[in-house]
Order: structure tokens, then C-alpha cells, then sequence
């Protein structure tokens, strides 16, 4: 029995076929463990979500931005744009209210103890243990799997508060958490987020004072084997000690990569079939 952690499929069903053809994935004994973003922006959202819940407990996903963004849009807390969003054929399928209670499910964060490694979808905020990350993202979870889920969405969008307080408290808190979750990707040793750049870190001005979350000095989770990915720009590449990026730009063209989790092995495969 193997593992896969798989980055950002994002609709592209094609690529995340024959990546599991490329690994042998069998179903009836290997598990797959997905960093997020099943959905939008690819061509095929809907065969790729239908795939996934088929697989039943084979398939763990934790909860990506995009994920968010169509549990939002089906609520009807946020209009659907067709230039932003491509999965209108998971809103108007049959199946649409079913796949999207399968979603609401789905957790923010997943530690595997026995094969230890942590799954999330864009990071762990840099003052943040195992516990405390565990015990927030609950806080979420429970919210968004109960009948105040829609006012979730409702407040979910913003960068306020931007800065990590652990006397935070309603939408503040919540919002907060959901960003590190599924939107971070700098931070500074204060605890403060920065959204306003999607560049790798080789790219920032030298006066550019923040630094990438698993990069920020005395982070309390550097201890966990974190597998994330959200940062496409990254290309896989974190230069960090038990740092996993597996977001390699599948959507954009490039390719799809899964880690085998029992020997840390890549595996790759491209967007399109190479002739």
C-alpha cells in the first residue's frame, strides 16, 4: 500500500489520470492525499470532483481557496463569474447539492501521525504548533459544517486582520484562520500576512521585508513534515528542511507532481501528453 500527496489538480482531470496511471495507483489499497483546489480554472471540474468522492476513503482532501470559493458561490453569498470561475458544470449537474455537501465536509487541515506528515493547502502561520493549528482549524470546520455556514461566507473575504492575535475573536478570528490556511504564502516574524505578491522569493526586492511563512525564523512548526500548495510560482522548490510544495503549475501548463509519502519520491505529469 502506498500514499500519494498530490498539488492543486484545479480541473485538469486528463493530468490527474495519467499522473495515477504513471504511479499504478490502485484503489483498493493505495490512498491519495490532495493539497486542495479539486476545482476551477481547468476544463474538467466536475469529472475530477465526481472521481474524487467516488474514490470514498481512499481520497482525502483538505479545503483550497478555490475549494471556498464555490462552496461561497453555491450558497449564494457570491455571484458566479464566468470569467473567474469554470465550474459552473459542478453547479448544474444533477449531482451539484451532494458534491458540494461532500466539500463542506472536508477539513482544513490533516495530520497523518503514523506516517507523519501534515497536510494543508497554502501553509501553517509560523507561531502556530501542531495543537494550536489542529484546535483553529476545528474552529472553522465546525462552523462551516453547521447551519452558520452561510454567514461564514458571508464575512470570509478580506485581508483584516492581517496580523496573528490569539485574543482574536468572531469573523476576525475566523477569516484570519481560513486565510493562513488557504491563502498565505508571506508572513513576518511578527506574525503579519502579506498578500499582495504571488512572486517566488528569488524575485522580491531586497527591501522587500517578508519573508515565505516556512522561511520565518523560530517557526513553531518546523518540526512537522508540512506538505502544502497553493504557490504554483514556487515550482516545487522551497529550499526548506520538511517542506513539501506541490503546487507545480498543472493548471498553467506545466505539470502535476504527486509525493509518495513512504520514501519521499516525485512523480510527475504534464498538462499536455508529451508527442
Amino acid at each position: 500500500m502506498s500514499t500519494y500527496a498530490i498539488g492543486d489538480i484545479q480541473g485538469c482531470y486528463d493530468p490527474f489520470m495519467r499522473l495515477l496511471e504513471t504511479v499504478q495507483f490502485d484503489p483498493e489499497k493505495d490512498k491519495l492525499m490532495l493539497t486542495g483546489d479539486l476545482i476551477n480554472r481547468g476544463p474538467q471540474s466536475l469529472k475530477t470532483l465526481r472521481f474524487i468522492t467516488g474514490l470514498g476513503p481512499r481520497a482525502l482532501t483538505v479545503l483550497g481557496n478555490h475549494d471556498l470559493t464555490l462552496l461561497a458561490v453555491g450558497s449564494g453569498v457570491i455571484p458566479f463569474k464566468p470569467k473567474h470561475h469554470t465550474f459552473d458544470d459542478i453547479l448544474n449537474a444533477p449531482d451539484c447539492t451532494f458534491l458540494l455537501d461532500w466539500l463542506q465536509q472536508c477539513p482544513l487541515m490533516h495530520h497523518d501521525e503514523a506516517l507523519g506528515f501534515t497536510l494543508v493547502h497554502a501553509g501553517l502561520h509560523p507561531a502556530w504548533d501542531l495543537n494550536l493549528a489542529l484546535s483553529l482549524a476545528a474552529e472553522v470546520e465546525s462552523v462551516l459544517r453547521g447551519p452558520e455556514a452561510k454567514r461564514l461566507f458571508e464575512h470570509l473575504y478580506g485581508n483584516i486582520p492581517d496580523t496573528w492575535d490569539p485574543n482574536l475573536t468572531g469573523w476576525d478570528r475566523l477569516r484570519f484562520i481560513v486565510n493562513c490556511f488557504t491563502r498565505m504564502r508571506y508572513c513576518n516574524a511578527a506574525g503579519q500576512l502579506d498578500f499582495s505578491t504571488v512572486h517566488p522569493p528569488e524575485q522580491q526586492e531586497s527591501s522587500y521585508p517578508f519573508l515565505p511563512w516556512f522561511r520565518v525564523p523560530n517557526r513553531k512548526n518546523a518540526d512537522l513534515n508540512i506538505i502544502f500548495g497553493h504557490w504554483a510560482a514556487l515550482e516545487g522548490k522551497t529550499e526548506t528542511p520538511k517542506v513539501f510544495a506541490l503546487d507545480t503549475g498543472c493548471v498553467w501548463g506545466n505539470c502535476l507532481t504527486a509525493l509518495r509519502l513512504e520514501d519521499c519520491r516525485h512523480f510527475t505529469a504534464q498538462c499536455q501528453p508529451t508527442p
